[in-house]
């Protein structure tokens, strides 16, 4: 019996994270810092790119499998994107604005404390993306 509950919870606790809404007044955020920086849970990157980084960044990023807009808009000079990993559906969070010629792109996970750097290989891959 105890063993069925286990289960019980383990799929309710996945059924959660892959439901759980998102709070764009939570999540469409710019850090306190602008730095470059990795971090347990996340990465902040800043590179020069040019006033039409954003444009470019948002037709990566609505490229990339399980990834949608949250909250803003190129137009308003900021995007927050949802990616979910492929699996469980955990979330995760970036957030990119344009900052004169420099792209700021902030990567971060919604649960656990380590990300296992998801984000950083995915903010990564789309700043790679860029270069092409």
């Amino acid at each position: 019996m105890l063993v069925w509950f286990l289960i019980a919870l383990v799929v309710l606790g996945l059924v959660w994270i892959r439901l759980a809404p998102s709070d764009p007044a939570r999540w469409h955020q710019r850090p306190a810092v602008a730095a470059d920086r990795d971090m347990k849970g996340g990465v902040l990157r800043a590179v020069v790119t040019g006033p039409e980084g954003l444009v470019r960044l948002d037709a990566v990023a609505r490229a990339t499998p399980r990834t949608r807009v949250l909250a803003g808009s190129v137009g308003q000079g900021m995007v927050t994107y949802v990616t979910r990993s492929r699996v469980f559906g955990f979330p995760d969070y970036t957030t990119a604005w344009q900052d004169g010629d420099t792209l700021r792109i902030w990567g971060r996970l919604r649960f656990g404390r380590s990300d296992l750097g998801v984000n950083r290989d995915r903010v990564d891959q789309w700043l790679a993306a860029l270069r092409h």
